[in-house]
């Protein structure tokens, strides 16, 4: 089999192409939101290879799927091009989110102080996608003053990085990884 060349050269003047061929900047909002997504997804594989308990794993795996739906539908102009099937997140992938935050919040002391991202690497990892998915739901609704999005999608996204931060909490209790809190852990 023939493998197809990996440049085409076709976004050498600062264009690309939407699902659909439509061409546009690659400055342009929609650009800016799918990128970061992807940069998102990026960021989650190196998290999921730090990750020892293999149901935060396969939970990582399912994000990044669900990121790569996001992306596709925002890479896709739905007034010209319908969104491919493929493409569709399932509805209850939010609610899925909210029930592990809600499991692994009861697994965890409370805390009662801002948290300083850092501890393991993994925990500290998963912080960085954290900030990546608030710059990433920033950049969503930055399109959405443009182009309608999805309602599930902003949901989707939103939960997300809460979704985050309870996993570091949890991969930093599970590695005895004591937190560090804000203003105290300074004094």
């Amino acid at each position: 089999m023939k493998q197809s060349r990996i440049y085409t050269r076709t976004g050498d003047s600062g264009t690309t192409s939407l699902v659909g061929g439509i061409r546009v900047n690659k400055a342009c909002a929609r650009l800016e939101a799918y990128g970061t997504v992807d940069e998102l997804n990026s960021h989650l594989g190196l998290l999921a290879s730090l990750l020892d308990d293999s149901r935060e794993r396969e939970d990582i795996y399912r994000i990044q799927h669900n990121l790569f739906c996001i992306g596709t539908y925002l890479a896709t102009d739905l007034n010209s091009t319908p969104l491919p099937q493929s493409a569709m997140m399932d509805e209850g992938e939010t609610g899925y989110l909210e029930q592990r935050i809600d499991a692994m919040t009861a697994e965890l002391p409370q805390s009662r102080s801002f948290i300083l991202p850092g501890g393991c690497q993994a925990a500290a990892q998963c912080h960085v996608c954290r900030s990546v998915s608030r710059r990433a739901e920033r950049n969503i609704v930055a399109l959405s003053d443009e182009v309608q999005i999805s309602a599930g999608i902003m949901k989707y996204i939103n939960r997300l990085s809460d979704y985050l931060f309870i996993l570091a909490r949890k991969i930093n209790f599970i590695n005895k990884c004591a937190e560090k809190t804000w203003p105290n852990s300074c004094k």
